[in-house]
């Protein structure tokens, strides 16, 4: 299968002349490798397809039309959708996941009081303090746009989400829940499931952040209770430039517009407008149509692999990685410590040694991690630090890459104990 990403083939120059290491790439929370396939559907749809879609009578609109129909079908098969009435007219396209999001914060806003599940003032919403910044800042938005009260579950010192004040924290008040599936900079996976049935008690929406679930867990939005899920394709196996808003048709039906432009209307005059139905309603102007194709590429790799084995490999490699991570002295894992409930990023700390000089020297040696806060500040501040380097596993990560990282963690150790 690592044939199938020609990139993971490559060597990289080291930090002395004539040197060169084989390519690590430890960063795929960040975002994924891609595999040929998809590339060479993004190169047949340039070359041969090109064209906009719903808009051309000719050929070459209708076959480009016919392929984005096709991904949206790809998709919504994917993650169960097509077990729903309506389910592919669910498939939102947006540009990532951050767009998605900003999408359900900006819509429930403006439906406002008028609308059951519209944000106003006295409202509340209710995030956890380990999400993205993409899920943080637009919620931080809305509330100053309606005087809505934002309100968060805390983390345990194991990184678990702290689900103590579930009833206090998600109330009548409460309009939206929306919190990660998986921590980008934790590895969590949350229990999804019993914030579901909490908010299906006092009839909250709940929005799931799946950016970093999608891409390695199996997921049927028939059977999992969420309103609204959003993820991108960059981080599996995707093209970038795509992401994915799922939504419940009738809740979709009833929000108004995100943007204004081209294929979202009804009718236009220069008196009024009204709106398309769902999916169109929110997918203003030209959409990403060649990353379409790649996503639905992407997807048919994927179950071509089976989404089971993919987890099992994540849960492994990722049990593999703790294990001989906590074998280093001075190293210290910011978040969970055992594979159990947990997704293949591991954030860690080394003592006496800044995270971005640890990337750098891992860099040296081939190595590709990232360091920083990973947008994912407040987390940060809860374990008391102000970044960490953070090493991420796909299915094409292999035990001797772990190796690899372990030796080099160690080299690094030495040459700063050496100055």
């Amino acid at each position: 299968m690592r044939e199938d990403f020609p990139i993971l083939g490559r060597r990289l120059p080291g930090s002395r002349a004539g040197e060169d290491w084989p390519l690590v790439y430890l960063d795929s929370a960040n975002t994924s490798q891609k595999p040929r396939q998809v590339v060479e559907a993004l190169e047949r749809h340039y070359l041969q397809h090109n064209a906009n879609v719903a808009r051309a009578m000719h050929q070459l609109g209708a076959e480009a039309s016919e392929s984005f129909e096709d991904a949206r079908t790809r998709v919504a098969s994917f993650i169960g959708a097509l077990g729903r009435e309506r389910g592919r007219e669910e498939v939102v396209f947006t540009k990532n996941a951050s767009e998605a999001l900003n999408l359900v914060a900006r819509v429930l806003g403006d439906a406002g009081a008028s609308h059951e599940h519209g944000v106003s003032a006295g409202d509340e919403i209710v995030i956890t303090e380990m999400e993205h910044h993409s899920n943080i800042v637009p919620w931080q938005q809305l509330a100053e746009r309606t005087g809505a009260t934002l309100r968060w579950f805390g983390i345990t010192d194991e990184g678990r989400l702290d689900l103590d004040a579930l009833e206090s924290l998600v109330t009548e008040r409460t309009k939206i829940v929306s919190l990660t599936w998986v921590s980008n900079m934790l590895g969590t996976v949350n229990p999804v499931e019993t914030v579901i049935r909490r908010a299906r008690e006092v009839g909250a929406l709940v929005l799931l952040d799946a950016s970093q679930a999608v891409p390695q867990l199996p997921v049927d939005v028939a059977t999992l209770g969420a309103d609204l899920v959003a993820f991108t394709g960059h981080k599996m196996v995707g093209p970038t430039g795509i992401g994915v808003l799922w939504g419940r048709y009738d809740l979709l039906a009833s929000l108004p517009p995100f943007l204004g432009g081209g294929e979202m209307i009804e009718t236009v005059t220069m008196e009024r407008s009204t709106f398309a139905a769902p999916p169109s309603r929110f997918e203003a102007g030209t959409p990403p149509i060649a990353q379409a194709v790649g996503l639905a590429a992407a997807v048919d790799y994927l179950d071509a692999l089976g989404m089971d084995q993919v987890a099992a490999h994540e849960q492994a490699i990722t049990a593999y990685a703790l294990g001989r991570l906590q074998e280093i002295d001075g190293l210290r894992i910011v978040g969970p410590t055992d594979a159990h409930m947990r997704g293949g990023a591991v954030s860690f700390s080394l003592e006496g040694v800044h995270p971005h000089d640890v990337a750098q020297l891992l860099d040296s040696r081939g190595i590709a991690v990232r360091a920083g806060h990973h947008c994912a500040k407040p987390a940060h501040q809860r374990f008391g630090v102000q970044s960490t380097t953070r090493a991420s596993f796909y299915l094409y990560t292999t035990e001797a890459e772990i190796d690899a990282l372990v030796d080099a963690i160690v080299h690094t150790q030495q040459y700063f104990g050496s100055r």
